[in-house]
């Protein structure tokens, strides 16, 4: 049995490269965030003083890591073509949801978080979502295969 894949749109390419910079720049927020010393925590306004220095569930920072890594690997798939995006970005979404759990129903932070990290954190559950719409809408077309 052979499949055929159609050539994508331009939208496609320019949709999978902003889906690759969003994943990239969680990647970077995971990544400053891990290596965040205490030198840098002292430097910040009280308010985040006091978020960083909440002790995190290790399953919520892996879940964060799963999440971004996750995330960014279905981006690189989804520009290399492949299926196998759709399943990475299930699993981004997932641990996007173990965290969202997290953060605005069991952790300390989510009456002190500003009005951007309040809605970057209800964005970023929806954006997980429209891009397995996006990566099931690729597979249905044949764009990926």
């Amino acid at each position: 049995m052979t499949t055929t894949t159609q050539k994508p749109p331009i939208w496609f390419w320019v949709i999978s490269v902003i889906a690759l910079i969003w994943n990239a720049m969680g990647v970077l927020a995971y990544i400053g965030q891990a290596f965040l010393t205490e030198e840098a925590i002292a430097a910040m306004p009280p308010e985040q003083q006091e978020i960083y220095s909440i002790d995190f569930p290790a399953w919520y920072t892996a879940a964060f890591a799963i999440a971004v890594f996750a995330g960014f690997g279905a981006c690189i798939l989804l520009l290399l073509r492949k299926k196998l995006a759709n399943i990475f970005f299930i699993v981004s979404f997932i641990a996007v949801i173990v965290q969202s759990i997290y953060t605005f129903f069991m952790s300390p932070i989510s009456d002190k978080m500003s009005g951007f990290d309040t809605s970057m954190s209800i964005s970023i559950p929806i954006i997980a979502i429209l891009l397995i719409v996006f990566s099931n809408k690729g597979i249905a077309k044949g764009w990926l295969k």
